[in-house]
């Protein structure tokens, strides 16, 4: 294949017009793919859920619902998903529409399978009954291998068998897309793609459960921050890094059915580090006398894997690709746009050029 050096630097003109359906368009990762997919005029549509956290969402602050069609639906529920793909007859399908969160999962174990593998189906139904879209990636994550808490990163040839309902329903999710690429689109007429990817932070995320999150609510309550698990090892990198990524891989399998498969995404093994030493990193770069303690010896009885690396080498290779960002330049990130949005500035700008900035960088 003829891959640029950059192989971010066709993505811009690629997706010019593009019809690209987007599920789950309302959370974090899918507020700033809006928001990217604007900066390149591509025409797209987005079905969701209201956005997931109040009184404070990303896709509100960002107004990205003001840059696609932004349909509010729920992905349980096929005839309002079909009408509305239908009617828009997207070219490109990108599936994040997901329930997320590890400790919810167990809390509400039958919803977080609902959505998370009939949510899968009834995608893949409508890309199955219609003949408008040439390529599809279903984006899930780095937990749907089966955790052996091994020190090197997991390969995308590893068992899938999540441990808990999200990171189960999520193998799963990956297995009725293998399923359904077997079955219905062998004739390559629809490229189908799965990303795993690794622990996003970036501006804007305001999910329970989460370390940087967490670090900006302490913050803005003057309390030291909370860290649950300070020694659990995870990939952690900027959100722009898979969305990147996604938008790559999609638009390769669009024009060569041979850049299919399954792909994950992370950052570099020194950018796989602790929750406490992403903690420090934080700290690090608000500064104002924040600090952090440890409650790990408080925690709850959930489990939650110790130790998560992904191994990249697959994407590296086909697509010459790279993270572009370290963990560092990550929270520093993320602690500018935190910083603009409390003052009250212009997080749209702010956005703007960190994209300009990482697609520069590329």
């Amino acid at each position: 294949m003829n891959i640029n050096k950059n192989p971010f630097a066709d993505i811009p003109d690629f997706y010019r017009g593009k019809k690209i359906f987007i599920t789950g368009h309302t959370g974090f990762k899918g507020s700033w793919l809006c928001k990217i997919l604007s900066e390149f005029n591509a025409n797209a549509a987005g079905y969701s859920l209201e956005p997931p956290t109040k009184p404070y969402n990303l896709f509100e602050i960002s107004n990205a619902g003001q840059s696609i069609k932004n349909i509010t639906g729920d992905i349980r529920d096929y005839t309002s998903l079909k009408n509305a793909f239908d009617d828009f007859q997207p070219e490109i399908v990108i599936h994040m529409a997901a329930q997320p969160i590890v400790r919810e999962s167990y809390k509400n174990p039958a919803y977080t399978y609902e959505v998370n593998t009939i949510g899968t189906v009834n995608i893949l139904e409508c890309v199955r009954n219609n003949t408008c879209v040439k390529s599809f990636l279903n984006v899930t994550t780095d937990k749907v291998y089966k955790n052996r808490e091994w020190f090197y990163g997991y390969r995308e040839n590893e068992e899938l068998d999540g441990y808990d309902p999200y990171s189960n329903s999520k193998s799963c999710s990956e297995l009725i897309t293998h399923s359904y690429a077997r079955s219905f689109f062998n004739n390559h007429n629809v490229r189908i793609s799965t990303a795993r990817a690794g622990n996003v932070i970036g501006g804007g995320d305001f999910s329970i459960d989460r370390i940087i999150p967490d670090c900006v609510r302490a913050m803005m309550k003057h309390e030291k921050i909370a860290v649950r698990n300070p020694y659990s090892i995870r990939p952690y990198q900027h959100v722009l890094e898979p969305l990147f990524v996604y938008l790559m891989i999609a638009a390769a399998q669009y024009n060569n059915s041979d850049c299919s498969g399954s792909y994950n995404v992370g950052p570099n093994e020194s950018d796989c580090i602790s929750t406490g030493e992403l903690a420090d990193l934080f700290i690090k770069h608000w500064q104002d006398g924040a600090a952090w303690e440890n409650l790990s010896l408080n925690n709850d009885n959930y489990h939650e894997a110790n130790f998560l690396k992904l191994d990249c080498s697959k994407l590296k290779s086909v697509f010459n690709w790279r993270p572009r960002w370290n963990i560092d330049q990550a929270v520093q990130k993320t602690v500018e746009w935190t910083k603009i949005w409390l003052s009250g500035g212009d997080v749209n700008q702010c956005m703007s050029e960190q994209i300009k900035k990482f697609l520069k960088e590329s």
